[in-house]
């Protein structure tokens, strides 16, 4: 089982794009639940089929967000489109330990 998520945004500032670095959103509730995640592989399919793996680096602000670095760059086409966190994943409150 495979939780999914969405590519929100490149990692920028005012006047620099990181190319290889996305802001990805796996519907975690906050940064401490973010947090579980560092380390845990993620993997964008395009529509051709070609796979672009990337690597879950830290956490992104108090909501949730995750900062993850990719291979190779996503396309601009990859922002707002479905992405794959595979391998295992942390419980979520109320679930068995």
């Amino acid at each position: 089982m495979d939780m999914k998520g969405i590519v929100i945004q490149f990692r920028r500032g005012r006047h620099t794009i990181h190319e290889k670095h996305f802001l990805l959103d796996l519907g975690m509730a906050g940064r401490e639940e973010a947090k579980k995640l560092i380390g845990k592989e993620v993997v964008w399919k395009s529509p051709a089929g070609k796979e672009i793996k990337g690597k879950i680096s830290d956490a992104h602000g108090n909501k949730g967000l995750v900062r993850a670095i990719f291979e190779k760059g996503l396309p601009g086409q990859a922002v707002t489109s479905e992405i794959e966190l595979v391998g295992e994943h942390p419980k979520t409150e109320g679930g068995k330990k």
